[in-house]
């Protein structure tokens, strides 16, 4: 507790307080210097102003041997509790009995000379180190006693009024002193309250900085995760180019040699090879624009209307069936990655008009609508059922499945509408995503 602005919680020496919180440092060291050094300094200057004093006061020859010899007990004590506080700091037994030791010899002093109450105030200072929690109030009242006495003109009293001003005064000193110790009790739990409040915001960070590391390693294992599904991701894509680009380019050539192979016809071995080495070539270009970026050769200085009419109109060529090619709304220069993913999404439609639905006819639209571009690819092949999944071909092809991937990795859609024997309507949709 505080009393008379002082501290007087139950500290120790070494400046740990009870509830185990450590004061600063510096006030530490010079309280505890205080508690050393000033019951000399308050003993000395009792001392020297009760000699200064002693013949105005009146005080008799054994008053002054009285005072002489109690002054060398209360060095004598002084001295012996400096050694034994080093030991065992308080408060305990030992310092319980320094206490009321030197509140005796205090008093004694102020009752042979009013003026050694300049001793007897030490009482006020360290009650806590020196007296158990409920001896603290009493101590402290003991104190008021002597001090009480000292201002009322020395004990005792000399008559009747002389007991009612020491009644007075000490009633003054006691109410003072039950006024600190309130204070300092509402001060002692204001220091408790937030030492626990600290403790409880440290366990609150430590709580936090667990979370944060286990966040930590959480991120680290989806960043492994997300690594491995990049991969993945990526060599799916890779594996749809090269089944787009080269597979196809080579099943292209070998139907070329095969018509070669069945005719006897100059003209045709002619036009047959002639396309097969356009086609090696395209393919040779799209191998080597699959090493750089894949983005498909036929975009390469056309934007995607013009690389799609060509690409129709190649197709057309090479299987005999009618392609028509047709742009609505106006075209403007799309994303390559958009522009590739739909000239993928054609190819790959196209592939399956000829290898699998025998179509004699197909309708190629494309329309830029608002902020979306759509695709829609028809043929009058053989169709087939939509919700049954049809078997994985033997050479490997992505169909489908591929169509859709491509269209939902940059955020658009891929719808089928097929029935057999009524030909097949491919449609994706994309979001207009201009180019830089």
């Amino acid at each position: 507790m505080t009393v008379g602005g002082v501290t007087t919680d139950d500290t120790t020496a070494d400046g740990t307080t009870a509830d185990g919180t450590t004061a600063d440092g510096v006030v530490e060291r010079r309280w505890a210097a205080f508690h050393r050094w000033g019951p000399y300094v308050l003993l000395a200057a009792g001392t020297v102003l009760s000699l200064s004093a002693a013949d105005a006061i009146g005080t008799t020859d054994g008053e002054r041997r009285l005072s002489g010899v109690l002054v060398v007990v209360a060095v004598v004590l002084q001295l012996a509790w400096g050694r034994a506080e080093d030991r065992r700091p308080g408060p305990t037994t030992e310092s319980a009995c320094y206490y009321a030791a030197r509140w005796a010899v205090g008093f004694a002093l102020t009752w042979t000379n009013p003026l050694f109450a300049f001793y007897a105030v030490i009482g006020y200072f360290g009650v806590g180190r020196q007296l158990p929690r409920h001896l603290v109030k009493p101590g402290l009242i003991a104190t008021a006693v002597t001090l009480a006495g000292s201002q009322s003109g020395g004990l005792p009293p000399g008559d009747g009024l002389g007991w009612v001003l020491f009644g007075a005064i000490l009633l003054v000193n006691a109410l003072l002193v039950a006024l600190f110790a309130h204070f300092g009790d509402l001060e002692e739990e204001r220091v408790r309250t937030q030492a626990e409040t600290i403790a409880e915001l440290e366990r609150t960070n430590a709580a936090l900085q667990q979370v944060l590391d286990e966040n930590a390693a959480l991120h680290t294992q989806l960043l492994v995760q997300a690594r491995e599904a990049g991969v993945a991701d990526e060599r799916r894509r890779l594996a749809a180019e090269i089944h787009d680009t080269l597979a196809q380019g080579l099943t292209g050539i070998i139907a070329q040699l095969q018509a070669v192979a069945g005719t006897t016809d100059p003209d045709l071995v002619r036009v047959h090879a002639g396309r097969a080495t356009d086609l090696a070539r395209e393919s040779l270009g799209e191998a080597r624009r699959s090493v750089h970026n894949l983005a498909p050769v036929a975009l390469d200085g056309d934007g995607l209307p013009q690389a799609l009419e060509k690409t129709v109109a190649e197709w057309g060529e090479r299987t005999g069936a009618r392609a028509d090619c047709t742009v609505t709304g106006t075209a403007e220069p799309l994303h390559e990655e958009v522009a590739a993913t739909l000239l993928r999404i054609a190819q790959e439609a196209l592939s399956n008009a000829s290898r699998h639905a025998a179509a004699t006819r197909v309708g190629v639209t494309l329309s830029y609508i608002g902020d979306e571009v759509t695709l829609d690819i028809r043929d009058d092949g053989r169709g087939f059922d939509p919700r049954v999944r049809p078997a994985r071909t033997g050479s490997g092809g992505f169909g489908l499945d591929g169509m859709r991937a491509r269209a939902e990795r940059i955020a658009g859609s891929l719808t089928v509408e097929s029935e057999p024997g009524h030909g097949t309507a491919v449609s994706a949709r994309v979001p207009l995503v201009r180019h830089d």
